[in-house]
């Protein structure tokens, strides 16, 4: 844990670590991107397409020799898309006091009806985790993993929040973070008297722990949290030793790939480069993040310029956002420069559930397993993606 845990009753209140800044380019990216839906024919094949992952353990896959010059796409599939809570969880220790990562003092009294929403579906997937959902009483869209998936929808037109419907749920603590809006919202909660716990908005490999710590403290189970943080480590060190089994020794044959984020019904073409999360995912599956080698810093629209210099082998995409340009074929016509690199040459895109692929939570091992398995060892790896 990056700093002690002092959120029981009657210590100091827990303080979040200094606030995190997120782009507002994200937070605009997945508002405008996701806010109706995708269109054309590819969503109708996606709603068909079932997701099955292979049951062979990764390092008995039959992997390519060269996973460079493969051709045709493939979809990464979990094995399991659900949550698996820690075993024996514990009940909340309340109340807690602690600093969320707006420098706010929030008061946790009851812990009954939960609700975690933020832009990726980390927060209330880390409920669930923790061996709390129960407890959960609503989702916001990026929440797609089955145990949620009767729960009554707050967001609306994407990813926005609405006071109404949250209010109706009777929540007696939110949880969110900065990519959830509008900021009237949550004072609009607030002012009702609910606890509303800000969270920090940073997602990537490096920040899971922090997530799970933050969840923790202010639900009153921070010990249930640094067990939950032990697994996932484990797991993750688990997973990246398989990778790292499979993918070729000389880093020179290791494949190039970037991650493109789409939403063609919007006119939404983004590239994510360093420190947008999508590079400490491309190289925990053995990738060489070819966005990071030419200077490509966060998420921003993708020029023909920086496709051409960065020569990706692969391209990894959200399932939604390839459905929206109308599969692969749309892909191409719609980036043109993208026909003339290697990865739209060969067709050779990876496409995971949008809920999956960058959420960042307990399920990160698993997701780096399915997408090892679609890059490595394309054949076993579910449905083709197109």
């Amino acid at each position: 844990m990056s700093s002690p845990l002092s959120s029981r009753a009657g210590r100091r209140p827990f303080r979040f670590g200094t606030p995190a800044f997120i782009g507002a380019t994200l937070t605009l990216l997945m508002l405008t991107g996701c806010a109706g839906p995708t269109a054309g024919p590819g969503t109708a094949e996606s709603a068909q397409r079932e997701c099955v992952a292979s049951e062979i353990p990764l390092t008995e896959l039959a992997v390519l020799d060269a996973p460079r010059d493969w051709v045709g796409p493939s979809t990464a599939c979990l094995a399991d898309a659900g949550i698996t809570a820690i075993d024996s969880p514990d009940e909340p220790q309340l109340p807690v006091t602690v600093i969320d990562d707006k420098g706010t003092e929030v008061t946790v009294t009851d812990a009954s009806r939960i609700l975690a929403v933020d832009v990726s579906g980390s927060l209330a997937a880390t409920v669930f985790g923790l061996g709390l959902g129960d407890r959960v009483v609503g989702r916001d869209s990026s929440t797609g993993f089955a145990e949620a998936a009767g729960l009554p929808l707050v967001t609306t037109g994407g990813h926005q929040l609405s006071a109404e419907p949250i209010l109706g749920l009777a929540p007696t603590v939110i949880l969110t973070d900065t990519t959830l809006g509008p900021p009237a919202v949550i004072e609009q909660l607030r002012d009702a008297g609910i606890p509303v716990v800000i969270t920090t908005s940073k997602r990537n490999i490096d920040t899971i722990g922090t997530v799970i710590e933050q969840v923790a403290a202010a639900l009153g189970v921070p010990d249930a949290g640094e067990r939950l943080t032990a697994q996932l480590h484990a797991d993750l060190a688990a997973v990246q030793a398989d990778v790292e089994a499979i993918a070729p020794t000389d880093p020179a044959e290791r494949p190039r790939m970037l991650f493109l984020y789409l939403r063609g019904s919007a006119g939404v073409y983004y590239l994510f480069g360093e420190e947008s999360g999508a590079d400490a995912l491309i190289t925990s599956i053995g990738g060489r993040d070819v966005a990071g080698e030419i200077g490509w810093q966060g998420m921003r629209p993708v020029t023909a310029e920086a496709l051409v210099e960065a020569a990706p082998d692969l391209v990894l995409l959200m399932t939604k956002g390839l459905d929206s340009v109308n599969g692969v074929d749309g892909l191409l016509e719609s980036i043109p420069a993208l026909a003339s690199t290697p990865a739209g040459q060969n067709r050779r895109f990876v496409d995971m559930s949008d809920t999956e692929i960058l959420s960042f939570g307990p399920r990160t091992p698993q997701v780096l397993d399915a997408l090892a398995r679609a890059v490595y060892a394309p054949e076993q790896s579910g449905p083709i993606g197109e």
